[in-house]
């Protein structure tokens, strides 16, 4: 496959460079937004920061209340629940193919020109 390498010609400050090329990030190209573990907590956060999650979390949430509860409370979490999923694979779909892009790009073979 191809691959990316970047070897610069240091000469006798090569190992300067090894101590100061450890401080810093790579230069990798890294455009998603979610990892494996933020996923979840990261996406209902996106998703509970628009006003329509909110009235629908609202609703769901005055339902519980014995007092109010106009249908039943299972039937009422339905629809948010079903927007939640929606929006969560479609966001999830989003970032892998992001992930692939980053990764291909990542990977393509690379020149250094030296003087």
């Amino acid at each position: 496959g191809k691959h990316r390498i970047v070897i610069p010609c240091l000469g006798h400050f090569k190992e300067e460079y090894e101590k100061v090329s450890k401080l810093y990030m790579n230069n990798r190209i890294r455009t998603t937004k979610y990892t494996l573990l933020n996923f979840l907590p990261r996406n209902l956060f996106e998703q509970f920061h628009r006003v329509a999650n909110l009235y629908f979390l609202f609703l769901v949430i005055l339902n519980w209340v014995p007092l109010v509860e106009a249908f039943q409370k299972e039937i009422a979490m339905l629809p948010l629940v079903a927007v939640l999923i929606i929006i969560a694979v479609k966001d999830g779909l989003e970032d892998y193919s992001k992930y692939k892009m980053d990764k291909q790009i990542n990977n393509l073979l690379t020149k250094v020109y030296n003087r």
